[in-house]
Parts: C-alpha cells; structure tokens; sequence
C-alpha cells in the first residue's frame, strides 16, 4: 500500500524540477533571439555613445557643416 504524502511530495517535486528546467531553456532562448534581433548587449549599453559622440561622428562624415556643428555643440552642452 502507497503512502499518499510521499506521492504527492514526489509529483510536486517533479513538476517544479521541469518548471524550472523549461524556464532554463526559456531563459536561454530569450538571451539567443535578443542578441540575433540586434539589441545592443549590456557591455555595448555601458560604453554609452552619448549624442556628442554622434554630432562629431556626423561632422567628421560630411553630413552637417561647421555651422551646424557649432550650435548643435553648444545645445547639447548646456
């Protein structure tokens, strides 16, 4: 005869064993399709390309001129 207290204690372990193995995989899954989607990473994230960066990068490249330059500059100092 089968104690049902130790049945039971059984079942609910194994349902929380696979919960927290297909979360795991979840979880992994996420992470994957994340980085695969091109969402910067946490590394990329902390660097931080602040709009500075950006206007010198645009200046450098032709696509504004020195005017443009100046008071975008002096906008995003303030």
């Amino acid at each position: 005869m089968m104690h049902w207290g130790y049945g039971y204690g059984m079942g609910l372990g194994m349902i929380l064993w696979w919960i927290i193995i297909i979360g795991g995989i979840v979880l992994a899954f996420y992470g994957l399709f994340s980085l695969a989607k091109g969402q910067p990473n946490k590394k990329e994230v902390d660097k931080g390309i602040d709009a500075l960066d950006i206007l010198k990068e645009r200046f450098a490249k032709g696509e504004i001129n020195e005017e443009e330059y100046e008071q975008k500059k002096k906008i995003l100092i303030k």
